[in-house]
């Protein structure tokens, strides 16, 4: 059997033909490639979109853009990758550690509401494993509190939302393109929204806040009497990223499928196993990024962890929640129940394209004797 990975950039020859491209023109800054992969984003979401170096710098410049800053405070969960904590922290905000909804692990509403404040900005919920939840419980919470919607959508690139992908509604939509997520660029990140200043502000501050640099390079020129009139970042996207991002997007529809038919078969085979729960997607609509099971409070995980370890089957967690971690523990004063429940029982077995149903059949029956071994 080939070997199994967690995860995986899952590339090939025409990806690299691309990269071969880029680097034939003598170009590797943000140029023409970068211009492309931002329209045929902007087409596949239908709405406007901009490029950044990484899903974290989609986010910070996303939250500067809205003008949220220095003592404002966002609602987030805590049950997040620290991307999300850092991203506010970047932008000079503070965190709010919120709790999770148990069967859709967003962030919980009555929760979020006990914690509004006169400082409260915006609402960052995060679409873990590629589901959203309720999105539109978010956007009339969003309203009643008059806050700013940031979607951490890193893992939901290409997930539905009643007939609409997620990025084509909303406020302000944030994705990650990294190596292993549901398209990647290497690295990479974007931001979609029909708030023209904020596009703007995002142009701007992706490149050191010089003015219309942005529009300069994209026709091959360069600011030589510029002029900066906030903080910028070096947050750009390269022509060699964009141009794995566009074969990627390209391919979408293979990746999705792949990712979504494998996960339908994952919960085939787990749906009569002991000791676990499977968190309830619709995989026609969901496309995911990880696949996350919940194991019985009474399954030791790192004992679990190590007995598939022992057999070449790599586990994850996702994830240590936030408010344990020790930069960010005085972000809440509380505990959050529904988190403390779960966190410590959350397992992720390998997903990508690459991986077949013989590999889930090994990684479910070796998942089995685990648990049994476990007792």
């Amino acid at each position: 059997m080939s070997e199994i990975r967690l995860s995986k950039s899952c590339i090939g020859a025409e990806e690299k033909a691309a990269v071969m491209r880029v680097l034939d023109k003598g170009f590797l800054g943000m140029g023409q490639e970068v211009m492309a992969f931002e329209e045929e984003l902007s087409d596949f979401f239908k709405r406007p979109t901009v490029c950044v170096v990484n899903g974290t710098a989609a986010l910070q410049l996303a939250l500067e853009a809205a003008d949220i800053g220095f003592g404002d405070e966002v609602l987030v969960q805590s049950l997040t990758y620290v991307a999300s904590f850092q991203a506010i922290r970047a932008a000079g905000a503070v965190p709010v550690a919120c709790d999770v909804n148990l069967s859709t692990v967003g962030i919980d509403l009555d929760d979020a509401a006990n914690k509004i404040t006169s400082k409260t900005k915006a609402i960052m919920p995060v679409h873990y494993a590629g589901g959203v939840g309720d999105l539109d419980a978010i956007y009339d919470f969003s309203k009643i509190y008059g806050l700013r919607v940031i979607e951490d959508a890193a893992h939901a690139f290409g997930t539905m939302y009643k007939g609409s992908k997620v990025g084509n509604l909303g406020d302000i939509v944030c994705f990650s393109l990294d190596g292993i997520k549901n398209i990647t660029s290497g690295e990479g990140g974007c931001i979609v929204t029909n708030d023209q200043s904020i596009l703007d502000r995002v142009k701007d501050s992706r490149l050191l806040g010089v003015k219309k640099d942005s529009e300069k390079r994209f026709s091959g020129k360069r600011s030589w009497d510029p002029d900066v009139e906030r903080q910028g970042w070096r947050y750009h996207m390269s022509d060699i990223m964009a141009a794995i991002g566009r074969v990627q997007l390209a391919n979408f529809d293979y990746h999705k499928s792949q990712r979504q038919t494998l996960a339908k078969y994952y919960v085939k085979k787990l749906k009569e196993v002991d000791s676990i729960s499977i968190f309830v997607h619709d995989y026609n609509d969901v496309v995911p990024h990880i696949f996350v099971i919940q194991l019985d409070l009474e399954i030791d995980r790192m004992k679990l962890i190590k007995f598939l370890s022992d057999k070449d089957i790599p586990v994850g967690i996702h994830y240590k929640p936030n408010h344990e971690l020790s930069y960010f523990r005085n972000v809440n004063i509380e505990s959050l129940k529904n988190t403390d429940l779960i966190s410590g029982h959350l397992l992720t077995l390998p997903l990508h394209p690459e991986i077949t149903e013989k590999n889930i059949d090994w990684i479910v029956s070796s998942l089995i004797m685990g648990i049994k071994n476990n007792a």
